[in-house]
């Protein structure tokens, strides 16, 4: 991660899905499964936006879809996404790598979002669906008085991007 950042690379990373939605995992360690992907997520995202990347959140953009169609969003094996599962996922990272590269504006920030400590940016996203997570720099910075920062987007699927 940052030696792609280093060498001038925008990154973007799609955090761990929800692995609850597994169906041969049987309960109760699909729920037990949920909570650890979701956790993994959270490390994984503060990791990511500490090196200066940004992350969009999986685990509810894709776990209702995966829940619900099963045999056409999983694979052959059913543990990894089917080609259309993988078609969902790039979907859902599309607006956070064209605002990465600079193709699309970056959102303005709704009501509770914007400038948060990574570590409450990072469990916020694990839990709320489509949640982008990407470095910000406070007075010139990458960190504050109290630690590293982040900014928090909540990106829904199917969401028109607005120039305005």
């Amino acid at each position: 991660m940052r030696r792609l950042r280093d060498a001038g690379a925008e990154v973007v990373v799609g955090t761990c899905p929800d692995l609850g939605t597994v169906r041969p995992i049987a309960q109760p360690l699909r729920w037990v499964t949920r909570r650890w992907s979701r956790q993994l997520a959270a490390a994984q995202t503060v990791a990511v936006v500490d090196a200066g990347g940004r992350t969009v959140a999986f685990a509810d953009v894709l776990g209702p879809e995966f829940a619900t169609n099963p045999t056409e969003m999983f694979g052959p094996d059913r543990f990894h996404p089917s080609d259309r599962g993988y078609a969902q996922a790039a979907y859902a990272v599309l607006p956070s790598v064209c605002a990465a590269l600079g193709l699309w504006p970056e959102p303005r920030p709704a009501r509770g979002e914007a400038l948060q400590p990574i570590y409450l940016a990072a469990a916020t996203a694990a839990e709320e669906p489509g949640t982008e997570v990407s470095a910000t720099r406070v007075d010139g910075r990458a960190t504050g008085l109290h630690g590293k920062w982040a900014t928090l987007f909540r990106r829904r699927l199917g969401e028109a991007v607005n120039d305005t």
